[in-house]
């Protein structure tokens, strides 16, 4: 007696990918989003700072900082046995910027992540995205509870649209990066009810 999924029925269908981009300046939690999330080990492409980086690499603010990413983080949540979310987190360093274009390649949207002692890190991760229409959803990672300024204070200082979605919290956490999940997936579904078809 043949089961009800037969060869007949034929192979079962690949699940849905969704890519979404992470991004943000130089050392504010990029890697360690993609890692509090990705259900697997995520690719790690880090190298250590040498001290060719001196005068090339801005480290104010991050002096503790010893690695870089120097191509992408990668991880992967399996939503269901049809949807796959692939993430991956650009590097931040200004040299390495060229990548996110290659990146960008089929994202259905972005996080960015910012650092209210640096909020200028992320001015170029929000022109990026804005550029391309591709929708973001800020995040506003909180290290240690350290931040010093109202939330109204940080939208203005980014100079962010009233549309976009902020969110803050400590990128380590992982119930924070599934609030931010889900925080771009009801801004994508906004944006896809006010859009026009045809």
């Amino acid at each position: 007696m043949a089961s009800p999924h037969s060869a007949i029925d034929g192979p079962a269908a690949a699940p849905a990918a969704v890519k979404i981009l992470i991004a943000g300046g130089f050392g504010v939690g990029k890697t360690t989003l993609v890692g509090s999330v990705s259900e697997v080990t995520p690719l790690r492409t880090e190298e250590y700072l040498t001290t060719a980086s001196v005068g090339v690499d801005d480290l104010d603010g991050v002096d503790q900082k010893d690695t870089t990413t120097v191509a992408l983080d990668f991880g992967r949540i399996t939503v269901s046995s049809e949807l796959v979310v692939y993430l991956f987190g650009t590097p931040g360093q200004e040299r390495f910027w060229f990548m996110w274009n290659d990146l960008v390649n089929g994202a259905l949207g972005g996080i960015v992540i910012a650092d209210t002692r640096r909020l200028d890190t992320s001015f170029a991760s929000i022109d990026f995205f804005e550029s391309r229409g591709i929708p973001f959803v800020v995040a506003i990672n909180c290290f240690h509870s350290h931040n010093t300024r109202t939330p109204d204070e940080i939208r203005a200082a980014l100079d962010l649209d009233p549309q976009v979605p902020m969110l803050i919290g400590d990128v380590r956490e992982r119930a924070f990066g599934r609030d931010l999940l889900l925080a771009l997936v009801d801004h994508l579904m906004d944006l896809a009810a006010v859009t026009p078809v045809g």
